[in-house]
């Protein structure tokens, strides 16, 4: 693969990581107003919390990958590109988790599990790289 497949790789990966993160954001956004609001019985819905989770998983991919490319070693490398494949695993099953909730936005969660599937083809490449 030349250099400038690899940066267009990278660039394309980074910015994949970027659209994830603010996409989950909206998505959180709108979906907080449903989940926000309690139950009759007084309680939370529990599915509040995974939208946090979305969104603190999601920030720290453009990070991790930025940090790739400055880290010296390859140890270090393998270990940031480790958290990213690991981030992106459990994004996708608290995307899962929320799509059963009940909430009139949860249809918005196929359009990231689509931007995760496409994260992961970009990726698998990218690892080839480091």
């Amino acid at each position: 693969m030349s250099l400038q497949n690899q940066s267009e790789l990278h660039i394309a990966f980074y910015n994949k990581a970027i659209k994830i993160g603010s996409l989950s954001k909206m998505i959180s956004d709108y979906l907080n107003t449903d989940l926000s609001t309690l139950k009759l019985d007084g309680t939370e819905d529990i599915n509040i919390y995974f939208l946090g989770d979305i969104i603190r998983q999601s920030s720290f991919l453009a990070p991790y990958i930025k940090k790739i490319n400055q880290e010296v070693f390859s140890e270090q490398r393998y270990h940031y590109a480790n958290n990213i494949k690991l981030l992106t695993k459990k994004l996708l099953i608290n995307c899962k988790r929320l799509e059963n909730c009940n909430s009139d936005g949860s249809e918005f969660l196929s359009i990231l599990k689509t931007e995760l599937r496409r994260f992961n083809i970009i990726q698998k490449k990218w690892l080839l790289t480091i």
